[in-house]
């Protein structure tokens, strides 16, 4: 089957096929799918030819088995020769031996190859054009993509169905900017940092685009509600991805959801409500996604999604399991969620583009621009409720200028000790 005939068999599969899907038959599938796929990756791949009992790997072992794990011989340290070339040409559209093969920093900071074959990219742009084109009004959609590197992966989704258009966030943001109003896109997929520097810009940009999704970064309540009102949307969509998988979307209600059709995810619980996913993909062969650590706090969605969709849905994606701040309390080390440091500043009227960081267990940097005394006593009042509720004693808090570099992902809550 040729590559046009699978993105338009993904597309048609999802798109349709799951509407008539509920939670006993979509877990039955998944169980019928998982087998399927661990059944032949056992036979191609050398790692679990070894490792038959499936064992929780997570980045440091993907990259260490690099070798052993791919089905398609690819050795690591061409690959990374290869991507990195692409980085420094800003060409990526060449293939190494017929297989894509992409280069991600990751949220963490720590460098992440990974393999796609044809038909699995294929299938790819099928399943995202299904999950993000709007239901109606099909032809026609122009997509701007804005991200730090580009790939053949998505480009893709370019058809006569879709226009798609990449802008390289290292280029000069005032020249993508114009470009961006030459294009006229009616979707506009970019990180929230990218998204809220074309928001403070899009009073004289003036671009209309019907669905804005945001990719890459954490999607804070408060940027979600600044694009929304740049660009008179109800909704910002997410599409949370990385170089592990297409793991979920936003649905019509906002609610991001896991691509269960095409995802098994264990969920390891850190409380209650939040967890972190060990995900399976039950497509991906050239190489293979099994039984995978991410190092991201989600949050659980308790309450089924008015969409009526039986995929899991999330609150929202809390941050990373390294960002967790951690304190001294009289018993000893308190660990503390993303959730409630940046709760210190979101309670705070009068306080613009921020981040704070975590520089040892006694000084937290609160970085941001023109705040006046009054704020930041408020700010170090809110600090000290949660220094109560938690019980650690009150870290030192200094303020200094806002400053982020748009080549790194936007990380407002961040653990640097």
């Amino acid at each position: 089957m040729n590559e046009k005939l699978i993105i338009l068999w993904s597309f048609v599969k999802t798109r349709w096929f799951s509407f008539f899907w509920n939670k006993k038959n979509l877990r039955k599938r998944q169980r019928r799918l998982f087998t399927k796929q661990v059944s032949l990756i056992k036979r191609i791949s050398p790692f679990y030819m070894k490792n038959s009992d499936l064992p929780i790997i997570d980045k440091s072992i993907l990259m260490e088995q690099f070798n052993d794990i791919n089905t398609v011989n690819i050795d690591k340290s061409q690959a990374m020769e290869f991507a990195l070339a692409s980085e420094c040409t800003r060409n990526f559209n060449n293939k190494m031996e017929g297989i894509t093969i992409g280069l991600s920093s990751g949220t963490s900071g720590h460098r992440g190859l990974f393999l796609v074959s044809d038909k699995e990219r294929a299938f790819w742009a099928g399943t995202v054009l299904a999950k993000t084109l709007p239901k109606r009004h099909l032809f026609g959609v122009k997509i701007a993509f804005f991200m730090r590197a580009d790939s053949a992966l998505y480009e893709t989704v370019n058809s006569r169905l879709v226009k798609f258009q990449f802008f390289d966030m290292q280029n000069d943001m005032e020249k993508n900017i114009r470009d961006l109003s030459v294009f006229a896109p009616t979707i506009l997929v970019a990180p929230p940092s990218c998204l809220l520097c074309i928001a403070h810009a899009n009073s004289t940009l003036r671009i209309h685009p019907k669905k804005i999704i945001s990719i890459a970064e954490v999607l804070e309540h408060s940027d979600a509600e600044t694009i929304k009102s740049a660009f008179g949307v109800h909704v910002v969509h997410q599409i949370y991805q990385c170089t592990e998988g297409f793991l979920g979307a936003t649905c019509e209600y906002g609610i991001l959801h896991i691509n269960e059709d095409i995802v098994q995810m264990e969920k390891e619980m850190l409380d209650e409500t939040r967890f972190v996913p060990i995900i399976t993909d039950l497509k991906r062969c050239a190489q293979p996604i099994v039984r995978y650590r991410l190092n991201d706090v989600l949050i659980e969605k308790k309450e089924r999604c008015k969409c009526g969709s039986p995929f899991l849905a999330l609150e929202k994606i809390e941050g990373r399991c390294d960002d967790v701040f951690e304190f001294e309390g009289e018993k000893g080390t308190v660990s503390v969620f993303p959730d409630f440091i940046r709760r210190c500043l979101l309670f705070v009227d009068d306080v613009g583009e921020y981040r704070i960081q975590q520089r040892s267990t006694s000084e937290i940097a609160v970085l941001a621009d023109d705040l006046s005394e009054e704020v930041k006593e408020r700010i170090y009042n809110e600090f000290k409720k949660v220094s109560i509720n938690f019980k650690f004693f009150m870290p030192h808090i200094v303020f200094l200028p806002y400053d982020y570099d748009l080549s790194r992902k936007l990380k407002r809550v961040e653990r640097l000790c």
